[in-house]
């Protein structure tokens, strides 16, 4: 079980030492991206009095702004396709995040916990799929 595991496609990627500096590098990027949906987040919600959802909505889109011109320049700048097409699938991943985002912030809200709170925990969990969908999908090697 362990050398089919070993062998396996997932196997050869844990072992991929390239793999392993574009997760850190992917995590840079997303630390910079929390810290600017946090900032964006906390200003709309304090400051400018939005709904909590429509602020997260907005702060989402922000940091995704954020994180696809790192990503596509610094991360995974040797994947780099066409300008648009990756953009759109970045964008449709970025989506699909931002959905979970929500109802994990919904929940969490519901639950009690403090709204920024709830954003800061609702983003690193989101982060994994966010990661497999942009790794895997959004700039993949053709």
């Amino acid at each position: 079980m362990e050398s089919r595991i070993r062998d396996s496609r997932a196997g050869r990627a844990l072992r991929a030492p390239h793999n392993w500096v574009q997760l850190a590098k992917f995590c840079i990027v997303g630390a910079s991206g929390y810290a600017v949906n946090l900032a964006v987040y906390t200003l709309l919600l304090k400051w400018a009095g939005l709904h909590y959802l429509a602020s997260a909505a907005v702060s989402f889109l922000v940091a995704v702004t954020n994180n696809y011109w790192w990503n596509r320049h610094w991360t995974f700048r040797g994947q780099r396709g066409h300008f648009a097409y990756q953009g759109m699938r970045f964008f449709v991943v970025a989506l699909w995040a931002l959905a979970a985002n929500l109802v994990v912030l919904r929940l969490l809200v519901a639950g009690g916990v403090g709204k920024v709170l709830a954003q800061a925990i609702a983003i690193v969990l989101v982060t994994p799929m966010n990661f497999l969908g942009n790794k895997l999908w959004s700039f993949r090697h053709r």
